[in-house]
């Protein structure tokens, strides 16, 4: 690849949107942000993501791994042990998102009052 090279997430054909797809995807945006928490391993970050199977967590790993978000580290004993870290990269994506997540999270009253106002506007009979 060159350094001059242009991408364009609006782009159907630009790799930069599988990785954007990784990143906010509900389990990919889990995943990133309770792993810049630390290091864990795989039933730990099951946990701490409450409500992500073994497989979607595991898909998840895989591709946040590819794009290079994500480190490995298989430690050779009995059992196996493997620890999961973000990489430098993944911890610059995960502090963006986390902002996100913290402007998502304070709002919450605000998002919770308009969806209650949304539905009571279209529960409400129709005038004839």
């Amino acid at each position: 690849m060159t350094d001059d090279l242009v991408y364009d997430v609006f782009a159907k054909g630009c790799p930069s949107r599988g990785t954007l797809e990784h990143v906010t995807g509900r389990w990919g945006s889990l995943t990133l942000g309770a792993l810049h928490e630390g290091s864990f391993r795989f039933n730990e970050l099951r946990r701490r993501v409450d409500g992500v199977s073994e497989k979607m967590l595991s898909q998840t790993l895989h591709a946040l791994e590819r794009d290079g978000l994500v480190h490995r580290e298989a430690q050779p004993t009995n059992p196996p042990r493997v620890d999961y870290r973000l990489t430098p990269l993944g911890a610059e994506v995960a502090e963006r998102l986390l902002g996100l997540i913290h402007l998502v999270e304070g709002r919450m009253d605000e998002v919770l009052a308009a969806r209650e106002a949304y539905d009571a506007e279209r529960a409400a009979p129709v005038a004839p």
